[in-house]
């Protein structure tokens, strides 16, 4: 994996080894970042299940100003925080080593609220509806929020009251789906 474009273009980057994580093809990651190419800088981005932190990485060298990962595996985390030294961006990253939930949870509690949201569960975790209302429910979404949630094709997430489906994109057995929370009455 590398990073595409941005201060640390062409820079690789690792990702844990095994079945447990399914890094996000530069493919679907470059179209992906074309989309929302627009609204990354000055940004604070989350990266809920981020695996190698690849999007939220990607984020930062496009200009996005702090980056909040979380992921659950030990090994996941160590490759995040190495990642995150490769390209020097500690003074730009916190990692959580969390529950989602608890994750999102902490993330209040220190005062983030996100521009951007990156949602890359286990696709039959069925955790994407859920997630996006403990998203709005927490407090941490900025007004104009994309929140981009990477499924499979055959699975796509229901659109949750207060959300609308901004975009969505296939790409072979995965898509993207692309959220934003509708503005309060």
């Amino acid at each position: 994996m590398r990073i595409i474009a941005g201060t640390k273009r062409g820079v690789t980057i690792g990702a844990p080894k095994g079945r447990d994580t399914r890094p996000t093809l530069d493919r679907v990651k470059e179209s992906l970042f074309g989309i929302i190419q627009f609204d990354i800088y000055g940004k604070s981005v989350l990266d809920l299940f981020a695996g190698s932190g690849n999007l939220g990485l990607e984020a930062l060298s496009r200009g996005a100003v702090h980056a909040v990962f979380n992921d659950m595996g030990r090994e996941s985390v160590a490759v995040i925080r190495a990642n995150i030294a490769k390209l020097g961006f500690e003074e730009k990253s916190t990692v959580y080593s969390l529950d989602y939930r608890a994750a999102v949870q902490s993330a209040a509690r220190a005062g983030y609220r996100f521009g951007l949201v990156f949602l890359d569960p286990p696709y039959k975790a069925g955790l994407l509806e859920s997630t996006l209302l403990l998203l709005r429910d927490a407090g941490v979404l900025e007004t104009g929020c994309l929140i981009i949630a990477e499924h499979a094709h055959a699975l796509p997430p229901e659109t949750p009251e207060g959300f609308t489906l901004h975009d969505r994109r296939k790409y072979g057995e995965a898509a993207i789906s692309i959220f934003k929370e509708e503005p309060k009455a």
